[in-house]
Formats: C-alpha cells, structure tokens, sequence
C-alpha cells in the first residue's frame, strides 16, 4: 500500500508559497553580499582614502574641535538675510505667541525715556529673572523697538546649542549667542564686548538658568563684569507669571498672564567693584519683585528700610517653602488666573 504525504508537507514542500520565497530572497542577498565582499578585496590592499588613515606610533593625533556648544559660530545669523527672516519671526509668530499664551502686561519702560531720547540710542544690558523658557520671547516682544533690533540674547550653551538643529534654530530666530554657565571664557566675553562696540543690546540672565523651584537664585557677575568693561547700563528688569504658565520641569504649557517690570538703568559708580556693583543689580531686580506685588511707594519704603521680600524666598526647606511661594503667588495679578481641577487620590 503506498503512503500518502500529511498534505501539510505537501504544502510546506511547494515552490511558490511565501516561505520559499523568502528563502530564496535570502539566498539571493547572501550571494550578492558575498560578490560585492570580494569585489572589494583588492582594495584592502591600498591606504587612504580606501582606509582611515594610520598614525605613526608616538604621535597625538588633537583632539578636533567641537563646533557645538560654546565653539558654535553664530555670525551668520547677523547677515542681512537672517536679520530679516530673524524680523518677521519676530513680528509675527513669536509676537502672536507671546500675546496668546502669557498676555504680556509692560511697565516701567518711561525709566528708559533717558536713554530713548538720544537720537543715537546707546546699546545697553537687560538683565531680567528667569523661571522659564517663556521668558526670552516674552522679554523680546516687551522690549522697546530700539533696542530690539539690535537684541543679542545669551543662551546655555550645554542646552540650546547641543545639538545642529537647535542651535541653527536659536541663533536664527533669537540672535543667541552661546555661553557657558560655570565659566565663561575670555573668547565669549570679547564677542559680548564686540557686540555691544557694534551697537547691540543684549539679554543676558544673571542667574544662570531657570529657577528648579519658583523662587529666585542668587545672582552671578557677568552682567556687572561686561557692563564695567565696555560703560553700557544694565537694565534690571523683573518677570512675573512665567513660572505658573511653564516653569523648569512642567510637562504641559498653560495659558495665563505675565508682568514685566523694567527698572531704572545702572552703572558702576566709580571705584566700584563687579562684586559690589552685581549685588546692586540683584537688589534692584529684588525690588521690582516687591513693586510687582504692591505698589511703587511700598516697594520703595521696603527698599530704602532693607525689607525688600527676598527673591530666592525663605531658608526652609519642603513643603514650608513652597507654601510660602503659594501665598506670594496669590499677591500677584500674573500667573495662572483660572481655577485649577483638583487630582483626587485613587483610593480602590
């Protein structure tokens, strides 16, 4: 009696099912691999530019340069072309962005009218707080139209400028330069002080990064050392309402409204040291905080007395600090104005 096959081995044993076609595609690609292997055989024979080149033993080969992060060339985007493209971003995104998302409220910019007046208006250092990435947007759409022309920001160089298409993006729409937050070099303060010689402001955070818990940070020297070397004032000026809207690890953007204060221009008195002149600056910023809260006349009182409410808040740490930062918050006209849905525990 003869055997029959199982007709699933019949099946499994014909050339045109799915199976054997990927066999034979597989077959096909290691044949093809196999050729091109020995194509390129002879080739192994010759040196460069077939093969990296080699080194000779006991010669360092230095290290290439990094043109990311602080070595970055952003000289480009101060061309005719990106300023122009740099001008309608401005205008118009960026402008309707701002507007949309935190509603900007200006004051204090009659302080300026001194300078404003001056057919040939000198450049000058803004030097705002910072508790978001809001802030740059918002500090450019608020400031005069004389100086934001010209406007250089000073941006991380480890964050915006780590990567190609970041720092194309950031020198291009914000005219940012890179700096580094730990040190900066001799090379990034003479590009400052070249910049500022050509007749550009700059914003320049002397806090050094975004505040990682709502209250403010202890201010470091560069705006005070740069505006002692090259006789430009700083602007002390003060953001509201940023924090609430995006602050430093918030995962979602929210809607609300937002407070700049621009404060009286500063200059190093004579003799005056950077350390000096730099905890002027941190005091002035500190007491457009307070006016932000109050009022003009209290926060000058408060200042005169040395009561100004500090900026980087109470020496408590947990829940006590944040609380207290709640209740300054509650004083403000900025931030987050609509009632918030509360987040139950899920009890089971």
């Amino acid at each position: 009696m003869a055997k029959t096959k199982h007709p699933y081995i019949r099946r499994a044993q014909r050339p045109d099912t799915p199976g054997s076609a990927i066999q034979t595609a597989q077959r096909l690609s290691g044949s093809v691999e196999s050729i091109a292997r020995k194509a390129a055989m002879p080739l192994r024979r010759y040196g460069f530019p077939f093969r990296k080149p080699t080194v000779p033993r006991g010669v360092e080969v230095p290290v290439e340069e990094s043109k990311l992060g602080p070595g970055y060339d952003t000289e480009w985007a101060r061309s005719p072309l990106a300023r122009t493209a740099r001008g309608l971003i401005i205008e118009g995104p960026l402008r309707l962005a701002v507007r949309t998302v935190a509603s900007p409220t200006v004051t204090g910019v009659d302080r300026l009218a001194d300078l404003m007046r001056d057919d040939d208006v000198a450049p000058v250092i803004f030097a705002p707080n910072h508790h978001s990435h809001i802030d740059t947007g918002l500090m450019i759409r608020s400031i005069p139209m004389c100086w934001r022309r010209e406007l250089v920001v000073a941006a991380a160089a480890d964050y915006f400028f780590d990567a190609h298409w970041k720092a194309s993006i950031s020198a291009l729409a914000l005219n940012a330069i890179p700096i580094d937050r730990d040190a900066t070099s001799r090379a990034t303060a003479d590009q400052m002080r070249d910049l500022i010689a050509d007749g550009h402001s700059l914003i320049i955070y002397p806090e050094g990064g975004r505040s990682p818990d709502g209250w403010g940070q202890e201010f470091k020297g560069g705006a005070a050392y740069l505006s002692a070397r090259t006789g430009a004032a700083v602007v002390p000026v003060f953001i509201d309402g940023t924090g609430e809207i995006y602050g430093k690890g918030a995962k979602k953007l929210r809607r609300g409204r937002t407070s700049v204060v621009f404060g009286t221009p500063l200059t190093p008195d004579e003799g005056e040291n950077t350390r000096r002149f730099n905890s002027r600056i941190e005091a002035a910023v500190t007491r457009l905080g307070d006016e932000a809260l109050t009022d003009y006349w209290t926060a000058s009182k408060r200042s005169a007395s040395g009561a100004s409410p500090s900026l980087s808040g109470p020496d408590h740490n947990g829940w006590r600090r944040q609380w207290q930062l709640g209740e300054r918050r509650k004083m403000s006209t900025a931030g987050i104005r609509r009632r918030r849905a509360r987040n139950w525990p899920d009890l089971g």
